[in-house]
């Protein structure tokens, strides 16, 4: 049977007026050269995820591997795109844990939140699939999107501190990471520059072994090959608790969904295609991939900025090396040796990375305003935006029984709940409909030129 690519060109060279369009592909050496790029632009975000949720790093990046297979087979190889762990489940995650033992049971009550919000996701891609996105629009202008996205990443301000305040030394190993990675990304262009973060961490983690804040014992005991360190997720039906994870859960869909239209829409204009028709697969794509992860201890998946990063550097949108990418991920998940490196990242690395990204998280809610040109002089849109960050970043909570509310929760809710009530009450006293702003067009949109987005 015939591969589905193409060769374009010769295979070896790209002209300056041209791309690599999904369907065609580099000569294989370059192409699997492309796909280990894609890796290593992944490697620092996807993984930074099980480090701050206690998560298993190999199991989490076997399960980025599978999902990317998976996406681009349930998207018929037309979109090309990486899933790495998503960023807007940290918050949930954190507190499904909380409660709970910090071991296993833990990490499997967080695991139904995954598996809960993949299946969700799963959901709303078929009927984006059947219907289209205007129903999301509606429900979520602007506005009320670039405030949910914000009080995400803002929200997780005090996690910053604690791992800034771990150890005498974090505070210094912190701001050693944090310096050089704003040095990168101001001395370097292209694809040094976008791989900022790992990086930084890289640098950060050389200042922690000479500090002594690195315990190297448990990368010597590990095995260099063995499975992925899978967990179980959480029954519901068992342990009745955790349904009331979920709304903590729930306003990550509205992220993920942002993200994936957005990616879609900004290939399309890289390539000059309308991919629009596979919005809805794209969504469905990654709702499996959640799914997946949610049952087998990774982290929930999303499209990746960073690898936008990369394909607009290289002018090459094979699926081709998306199919590499995803094969070199899952091969590596089968090194207990390297989930060992990795948690072996201490606190004060973590917290100089995140002390920027939760606030580029925080900040991609604001760029979606700006790109949408919301109109801060109308009062439905600052009490709007307001009433939300407050009740998020301040981290809110109600307890109705064994459900309960945290801030990003109650944030959402609060978005969702004054942009609709105010503009419903414009109306019946006459004040006419409140003007909504084009739709949203944002998650792997800002990579285009702001490559810093983390899912």
């Amino acid at each position: 049977m015939s591969l589905p690519w193409k060769l374009h060109g010769d295979g070896k060279r790209v002209a300056p007026d041209a791309v690599v369009l999904p369907e065609e592909r580099m000569a294989w050496p370059r192409t699997i050269g492309f796909g280990s790029q894609h890796v290593v632009a992944m490697f620092g975000a996807t993984f930074l995820v099980p480090l701050i949720t206690g998560f298993s790093p190999t199991a989490t990046l076997f399960f980025s591997g599978l999902g990317t297979l998976l996406f681009l087979l349930i998207t018929g190889n037309r979109l090309p795109s990486y899933l790495g762990s998503s960023f807007a489940f940290i918050a949930p995650i954190t507190a499904a844990t909380a409660g709970a033992d910090s071991g296993p049971e833990g990490l499997a009550r967080a695991s139904f939140g995954i598996l809960a919000i993949g299946i969700l996701m799963a959901i709303v891609g078929i009927v984006v699939n059947q219907w289209g996105t205007g129903w999301i629009n509606a429900l979520m202008p602007p506005v009320v999107m670039g405030a949910i996205v914000a009080l995400i990443g803002f929200n997780l301000a005090p996690a910053v501190k604690n791992n800034w305040n771990a150890t005498e030394l974090s505070g210094w190993v912190a701001l050693v990471t944090l310096g050089a990675m704003l040095l990168i990304t101001v001395l370097f262009r292209g694809l040094i520059g976008r791989l900022s973060i790992v990086l930084g961490v890289a640098v950060g983690y050389v200042a922690a072994i000479g500090m002594g804040e690195v315990d190297f014992a448990p990368v010597r005991d590990a095995s260099w090959v063995g499975l992925p360190d899978f967990h179980a997720v959480g029954n519901p039906f068992g342990d009745p608790t955790l349904w009331g994870l979920l709304p903590a859960f729930l306003p990550v869909v509205l992220v993920l969904i942002a993200e994936n239209v957005g990616h879609v829409k900004s290939v399309g204009l890289m390539i000059d295609r309308d991919l629009d028709p596979v919005t809805g697969r794209a969504l469905l794509a990654d709702g499996v991939s959640t799914i997946l992860a949610g049952f087998g201890g990774g982290s929930g998946t999303t499209t990746y900025g960073e690898n936008i990063g990369v394909m607009a550097a290289t002018r090459v949108y094979s699926t081709a090396a998306y199919w590499v990418a995803g094969a070199i991920a899952i091969l590596l998940s089968f090194s207990p040796k390297i989930g060992a490196v990795i948690n072996t990242i201490p606190a004060g690395v973590l917290a100089g990375v995140t002390v920027a990204l939760y606030g580029l998280i925080g900040l991609i809610g604001v760029k979606i305003w700006i790109d949408n040109r919301v109109d801060f002089s109308k009062p439905i849109n600052q009490f709007t935006a307001a009433v939300a960050l407050i009740v998020g970043i301040a981290d809110f909570v109600l307890e109705l029984g064994t459900v309960v509310f945290n801030g990003i929760a109650l944030g959402t809710i609060a978005a969702i709940a004054v942009y609709h009530g105010m503009s419903l009450v414009a109306r019946l006293r006459g004040g006419g409909e409140p003007e909504l702003a084009d739709p949203v067009v944002t998650g792997g949109g800002e990579a285009r030129e702001t490559p810093q987005r983390f899912g």
